[in-house]
């Protein structure tokens, strides 16, 4: 997959503006970023759902403006939400859709995948919301597509059924499976994905592999301890080590904690301070106005 200057225009508003990225065969990549950051129109563009205003974009080899049925068979898509609540059977519903694809996944073996076997004769809108959710994800899944957009897939789950359902997009990236995922939960974009982009008011403000966003300097360790007299301490460093060693000469410190910036930690801290250099920008700008 190829975008390069991609931009889309609501009237005056531009909701994606200029953004570029790549995404290899059989990669894992997450768009992050808050809600109205752009997210849903770049995916809708890639999906071939939505025009774009400018910009080239290449989906498996094609440009998804001009996608035909062929194209379409190839890529699945689980979206937020999907309206599939209708009268049929889990079973029904997948043997149906599994009939419009060249070379669908047996139905047995999806039910199976989305931990649905007990529910396979149930009707779809009898489910749970969480039930319904993997029923999204079987949807998605069927015609055995090369490239998968997976779009908030968890919501609803409980944390055992997130952790099969990461094991099942695990198994689908063994196979060579491309996937597009978009969530709100860092910590499944950080177990899931080889690299994020990370999207706010339609600006891509960082990309790279999930060990690499924000750089060096925002994924220095913290120690944080209290002393004696119960003052709390941070100390911002790359040897905690030697920080907690020089700490224990002195006994054992209270409250004692070695924090790692976690992927939620840098993206929020990614997110503000392009929030405040927004800030700083409009202001200067109203000021030379």
């Amino acid at each position: 997959m190829r975008v390069a200057r991609l931009s889309k225009s609501y009237g005056d508003v531009d909701a994606v503006a200029d953004i570029s990225f790549d995404i290899s065969p059989g990669e894992t990549f997450a768009l992050l970023g808050p809600n109205g950051a752009g997210k849903s129109s770049t995916i809708e563009i890639l999906e071939g759902y939505r025009d774009r205003s400018e910009g080239d974009v290449t989906v498996l080899g094609v440009d998804p403006q001009h996608g035909g049925l062929d194209w379409k068979a190839r890529i699945g898509i689980v979206l937020q939400s999907s309206g599939e609540g209708g009268n049929a059977t889990v079973a029904e519903q997948l043997r149906h859709f599994a009939g419009l694809y060249p070379n669908p996944r047996p139905v047995d073996e999806v039910i199976a995948a989305v931990g649905l076997e007990s529910k396979a004769k149930t009707r779809i809108h009898k489910l749970s919301g969480g039930q319904q959710r993997r029923v999204d994800v079987a949807l998605g899944i069927i015609g055995r597509p090369e490239l998968l957009f997976l779009d908030e897939p968890t919501t609803g789950f409980d944390p055992e059924a997130r952790h099969q359902f990461w094991d099942l997009i695990r198994s689908l990236k063994a196979d060579g499976t491309t996937i597009l995922l978009t969530t709100h939960n860092l910590d499944e974009a950080a177990e899931l994905s080889d690299r994020a982009g990370i999207i706010v008011g339609g600006k891509l403000i960082d990309i790279g592999a999930i060990g690499e966003l924000g750089g060096p300097a925002a994924r220095v360790p913290r120690v944080r301890w209290r002393d004696s007299a119960g003052v709390q301490h941070e100390d911002c460093t790359e040897t905690p080590a030697r920080v907690v060693a020089g700490l224990a000469t002195l006994g054992e410190p209270a409250d004692l904690q070695v924090i790692r910036p976690s992927l939620e930690d840098i993206y929020l801290g990614l997110v503000r301070r392009h929030a405040a250099d927004s800030a700083t920008t409009t202001e200067n700008a109203e000021v030379l106005a």
